[in-house]
């Protein structure tokens, strides 16, 4: 049995690299027509034009922006409940909000972008004018899927503290709040972080329902309520339209490759953090 799981570990391990190996090689042929100067730092994407141009500078910004605001909408909140969960709510309770935490977890991105569609985009057309598509919404969304996330992992951070860092604050008079906020929510940095940097992998990743409200214009946006395109969006918009080995088609990989980087930086700091801030 100990070869069976060595085997299988190895297996899955070339399986990733394989995947990783492929991506990267097919993403790397776009540099044979492409600079890397047009690729990364010039915003105008026309692969179907008489001369083609391959900027996808603009993909990448309203990725790290779309990113950023998920996170910084979904942190807040997700924080709060798992606070609440771990040291506030009656045990009764808990046993409700939990599984109900995890239920949102497993609902597909179509149907949050559906909600988007037919609640959100309106909402914001007739609040804001014009069509509603956006960046915003798009962030909207992407901040209640990724909440559930970084709730539950905060919270079974906070729920594997050491019960005597609580009884010890509380015995050199701290409040309840003080006890939460300077003892139990610092030391629970660690698992707390890691759910950030999960809820960021996810929010990166997402496609269906990004791609149903962001608007899907190749463009820098320059409002929140601006259509733009991430990625993972460009990717799914145009793939069908390309064929294997042609410069669009490698292009696309690339973008491909740029997102597993990511995936992949973004485990690293998960353990990089996670062993600098563990209680000795």
């Amino acid at each position: 049995m100990r070869w069976v799981f060595v085997g299988s570990a190895a297996f899955v391990a070339i399986i990733i690299f394989s995947v990783i190996v492929f991506v990267g090689l097919q993403g790397s042929k776009t540099f044979a027509s492409i600079s890397i100067h047009e690729f990364f730092f010039t915003t105008d994407w026309s692969p179907d034009a008489e001369v083609p141009k391959f900027g996808a500078f603009s993909f990448l910004y309203s990725t790290l922006l779309l990113t950023l605001l998920s996170v910084v909408m979904a942190i807040p909140l997700a924080l709060s409940g798992a606070v609440f969960m771990a040291e506030i709510a009656p045990k009764w309770m808990r046993e409700i909000l939990r599984p109900a935490a995890d239920l949102f977890v497993g609902i597909p991105s179509v149907v949050y972008g559906l909600i988007g569609i037919t609640i959100i985009i309106p909402f914001l057309s007739d609040v804001f004018g014009g069509p509603g598509y956006g960046i915003f919404p798009a962030a909207l969304i992407l901040a209640i899927m990724i909440m559930p996330t970084i709730m539950s992992i905060s919270e079974d951070a906070m729920r594997a503290l050491p019960g005597n860092l609580k009884e010890a604050s509380l015995a050199l008079g701290a409040t309840r709040w003080q006890t939460i906020w300077r003892v139990l929510v610092p030391a629970a940095r660690p698992g707390i972080i890691t759910g950030v940097v999960l809820g960021m992998g996810r929010a990166i990743g997402e496609t269906m329902a990004v791609f149903m409200v962001i608007g899907n214009s190749p463009k820098i946006p320059h409002s929140l309520l601006d259509s733009t395109t991430v990625l993972t969006t460009a990717i799914v918009k145009d793939m069908g339209n390309t064929f294997y080995g042609t410069p669009w088609n490698n292009a696309l990989y690339l973008m491909a490759l740029l997102l597993l980087l990511v995936s992949l930086s973004l485990i690293i700091i998960i353990r990089v953090v996670s062993k600098r801030s563990e209680l000795k």
